[in-house]
């Protein structure tokens, strides 16, 4: 029973394609299986989260201006101060308080980078978590 190729008379020759309608089939069963499952896959689950309890404080926060002159002269708001020692006595007791305050940074654009490097590292070994520089604009 071998099937025959070649062009003959009269006879039909035999279908040699893949029959599509059972894939077809299959294809239209799954595609509404995922239609009807999806929904009840996305539905939402109710969580009772908790809410916030701590509000931004109104107050505003205590800030500390530290100027270094040109000099290597280093200003607590406005008061020199003696040296490195008495600079770390402060910002030890000012990391101490709660809320902790702000540090504002204000070197003189021909301060010595060493005067300021220490300064910054006294701060950071201290606690002081608060630092940024102010008057950045002399510098441009």
């Amino acid at each position: 029973m071998a099937m025959s190729v070649g062009e003959g008379g009269g006879e039909a020759q035999p279908m040699m394609d893949i029959n599509m309608t059972p894939l077809i089939d299959v294809l239209l069963v799954l595609l509404v299986m995922f239609i009807i499952t999806i929904p009840v896959m996305t539905h939402a689950v109710k969580l009772d989260m908790p809410r916030a309890s701590n509000a931004p404080s109104l107050a505003e926060p205590v800030i500390i201006q530290l100027e270094i002159d040109f000099d290597g002269t280093v200003l607590w708001n406005g008061n020199p101060v003696p040296d490195f020692d008495t600079l770390d006595a402060y910002f030890n007791r000012e990391a101490q308080n709660e809320p902790q305050p702000e540090l504002h940074i204000r070197p003189s654009k021909r301060a010595d980078y060493d005067v300021v490097a220490r300064v910054l590292a006294s701060a950071q070994r201290n606690g002081m978590r608060k630092i940024g520089f102010v008057g950045n604009e002399q510098f441009m």
